[in-house]
């Protein structure tokens, strides 16, 4: 039986895709260096910016020496972003609060950092029902490895098959599956529905 819901954050609780994509690419910009929109969807979409980078220094010969000042420079830019336009979104809150209601446990895994999803849960209201939230600072691996997965199954106190984690793209998924847990795939924010998550739970109580 599914008694724990673990939440990827970015396009899955928080509309934030376009939001770091903006700001990378204003951070790379600077050097001469740009990720377009379809390497970003379907090559680096869900990745950490340091993970980026590193595929960037790859496949484009960005120098290893401008990392650090550009994944800074990317921080800064996608913070503005987010305290201009992260805000309650009353469906997620309606979800959210109805699913701690029933007895779920909940928590975020997300392969932002640490300040990022501080900051976003924060501003939409949602990190008032979570027991808590990893970033992927908290583990030595992001996704798509499973160890973010792996690590709030343990921290939730319950076992992969009593977790339900909603994903967005293809790395949560394999970090997900990989941990054992079951998933529940969406597309956009809006499919984040009370009625949704109901709906994937009682599936998967009744395999």
């Amino acid at each position: 039986m599914i008694k724990a819901i673990i939440f990827d954050m970015d396009g899955v609780l928080i509309d934030a895709k376009e939001w770091h994509y903006e700001a990378l690419n204003k951070a790379l910009g600077l050097f001469g260096y740009k990720i377009d929109r379809y390497d970003h969807l379907v090559t680096y979409d869900g990745l950490p910016t340091s993970k980026k980078l590193e595929m960037l220094t790859i496949e484009n010969g960005l120098p290893v020496e401008l990392h650090g000042f550009i994944n800074q420079l990317k921080q800064i830019y996608t913070m503005d972003m987010v305290y201009t336009l992260c805000k309650p979104f009353f469906p997620h809150e309606y979800a959210l609060s109805r699913l701690k209601a029933e007895g779920y446990q909940l928590a975020v895994a997300s392969n932002s950092i640490r300040s990022t999803v501080d900051l976003m849960m924060d501003k939409s209201k949602l990190g008032q029902y979570l027991e808590f939230s990893l970033s992927n600072q908290d583990v030595k691996y992001a996704k798509p490895d499973p160890e973010i997965y792996i690590t709030a199954v343990e921290k939730l106190g319950r076992s992969p098959d009593e977790c339900l984690v909603i994903e967005d793209n293809i790395n949560g998924i394999k970090a997900a599956t990989a941990a054992g847990t079951y998933v529940m795939k969406v597309d956009t924010i809006n499919d984040v529905t009370y009625t949704g998550i109901i709906n994937s739970i009682q599936i998967y109580n009744n395999v």
